[in-house]
């Protein structure tokens, strides 16, 4: 096995929340991952009624913790069974229902979005201030960790080393519905460094199906950067 293999290894783990195939190395997880959070200790002084609906918990109102916040619930406010990708979950958990609902809406990201930053999408990119522009293949990494941009150059820019995604749009204003993406702009950190280097994105004008590709590829890259900063901000 080479060290690359080795470091995104991943092992089975059962937690009180249920399986969990998590990297073996904690630096090899994915930077739109969550932890799992701590939960509402069982006892009846802190958690003596439903946090939602606020039933009394009695032996037949049994309590129940959601996978996603921690929290007490009854049957009927935690009964969703729902895919959680973003803690590693094998099997859907339980989840309430407001958990539930931002779960479902992540699936999206996990079913469709990922695919299409992984496919990747071809992109002008311009480097810090110069005012020259190199065709290139965007794409993120099959381990979800890095941004690879391959053409005469190549980078890699570590995910978790981004600081900063600027969407750039064409159309009318942010509202109106015929706006559409165009291109970003990307601030990230290079190892060893504490300044911020910034590259330029602009979508390719050859062909429509170019804009297309690259339009679908930047409105994924939103959400990631969404995601991303939840995960900091954990």
């Amino acid at each position: 096995m080479s060290g690359c293999e080795a470091r995104d290894a991943k092992k089975l783990v059962r937690s009180p929340s249920g399986l969990r195939m998590v990297p073996e190395h904690r630096s090899a997880r994915s930077p739109f991952g969550l932890d799992e959070p701590p939960w509402v200790p069982d006892k009846e002084v802190s958690c003596p009624r439903c946090m939602q609906c606020d039933t009394k918990f009695d032996f037949i109102t049994r309590k129940h913790h959601c996978r996603r916040c921690g929290k007490c619930f009854c049957d009927k406010c935690c009964s969703k069974k729902v895919p959680l990708p973003r803690m590693c979950f094998v099997d859907p958990v339980r989840q309430c229902a407001e958990c539930a609902l931002i779960s479902q809406k992540e699936t999206e990201f996990y079913d469709k979005q990922l695919k299409v930053l992984m496919n990747g999408a071809t992109f002008f990119v311009t480097l810090g201030t110069s005012d020259k522009s190199e065709l290139m293949v965007c794409r993120l990494s099959n381990n979800q960790r890095y941004l690879v941009l391959d053409g005469d150059s190549h980078y890699e820019i570590e995910i978790i080393q981004i600081s900063t995604v600027q969407i750039l749009t064409e159309g009318f204003t942010p509202g109106g519905g015929n706006t559409r993406a165009i291109g970003m702009i990307l601030q990230y950190k290079v190892p060893g460094s504490e300044e911020l280097t910034q590259m330029k994105f602009t979508a390719s004008e050859d062909f429509s199906c170019n804009k297309k590709l690259s339009a679908s590829w930047l409105a994924a890259m939103h959400k990631a950067t969404k995601l991303l900063y939840e995960s900091r901000d954990q």
